[in-house]
């Protein structure tokens, strides 16, 4: 009898610490500062306290996009070799004989390729990682500017970026915008205008809205204009060719126009960076990360001191709104040299961070130690 009572007791004690005091819990059990970053790479990288960064896969030649089959198998387009690989045992072939392919996207168990001309469903066996069954859904424009990204809103609408046909013009249909379609590609038109180059594009967590980064043209100096991030909204003008930035004309450019009516960026970054991919960090990170935002910067060409190279953190609030930017990754700028240029980034299941480079031929693994 004795030991069931002190069973009882104990067990009392118990329940009563967890409704009273489980929130005492950082006071008593001190919370561990983040251990060195660890960098197991080739590469001179930094990166915060706390993480760690390793090669995933690497001989891919020039990887691009970065998506997850249904059965969380990484696949990754490679335009200059014309095909899609996914990344399991070995390197396989999904797709190949392909025109500069970019976009990546899955609805259901249904591949989406989008090539430099056109837009592609393929029947894909999870298996073997093979697209068979080729059907072209949508016609694109081709040339200057050929990347073609695609995905896939809540309610199952595809969305298509297609960047200029030119450095500055005015430009011609189904250019320098943001189109939006049926998941059968019926029903193609424009989401939003304006838009020179935003390569890649993501909802916004919590809002639901549609963020882009934006490519600024070239050829007027080294730090004009900025690059920048949107928050993209269906039927609005974001300002190319006549605007940039918050609203400042570009007065080189003719013929003129007024800023009014079109939307200033939601935040301006570096000239020249060329942001590319983005990604909000999930839950699972460090408490002080929640609801920002990561960019990749693929890095310039046509700067007097190279900038770029590198993976940033925006800071912003629940709802969006910038508060700042501070390097996240940063050593593939050495000298004049570049190593390596991030491209596109994505969390895995895992809550591991998936970064292409198509300098490097790489893709990067960060995780937290």
């Amino acid at each position: 009898m004795k030991h069931i009572f002190l069973l009882f007791v104990i067990l009392g004690a118990g329940i009563f610490f967890y409704n009273n005091f489980r929130s005492a819990k950082p006071v008593v059990i001190p919370t561990q500062p983040p251990g060195p970053a660890v960098n197991q790479t080739e590469f001179p990288l930094t990166l915060p306290d706390g993480f760690s960064i390793s090669i995933f896969a690497k001989g891919l030649g020039s990887p691009r996009v970065l998506a997850w089959d249904p059965n969380s198998t990484l696949l990754v387009s490679i335009p200059s070799q014309g095909r899609i690989v996914a990344i399991a045992d070995r390197h396989v072939t999904v797709a190949d004989g392909l025109n500069r392919p970019h976009g990546i996207a899955f609805l259901g168990s249904t591949l989406y390729i989008a090539e430099a001309h056109q837009v592609a469903t393929y029947d894909y066996d999870q298996t073997t990682h093979r697209a068979i069954n080729k059907k072209k859904i949508i016609d694109l424009p081709g040339g200057y500017h050929f990347t073609r990204t695609i995905g896939f809103d809540r309610d199952g609408k595809l969305y298509i970026a297609v960047g200029s046909s030119c450095n500055v013009c005015v430009d011609g249909e189904h250019r320098a915008k943001i189109l939006v379609a049926n998941a059968d590609g019926t029903n193609l038109k424009e989401f939003a205008s304006g838009l020179r180059n935003s390569v890649f594009f993501t909802w916004h967590p919590s809002t639901s809205q549609l963020w882009a980064t934006e490519m600024g043209r070239d050829l007027i100096g080294d730090d004009i204009p900025p690059d920048e991030i949107n928050i993209v909204r269906e039927g609005k003008f974001y300002g190319w060719p006549y605007c940039y930035g918050k609203n400042t004309e570009d007065k080189t450019f003719t013929p003129s126009k007024s800023c009014q009516g079109a939307q200033p960026s939601h935040i301006d970054l570096q000239a020249h960076s060329a942001p590319l991919g983005l990604a909000f960090i999930p839950p699972g990170w460090p408490s002080e990360y929640r609801d920002d935002l990561l960019i990749a910067y693929h890095g310039s060409w046509n700067r007097t001191e190279p900038t770029g190279y590198k993976i940033v953190r925006a800071k912003l609030d629940a709802q969006g709104n910038y508060e700042a930017t501070e390097d996240f990754i940063t050593g593939w700028l050495a000298g004049d040299g570049a190593l390596g240029r991030p491209v596109d980034l994505l969390f895995g299941p895992d809550g591991s961070l998936y970064i292409s480079d198509d300098k490097a031929g790489v893709i990067y693994r960060v995780t937290q130690t």
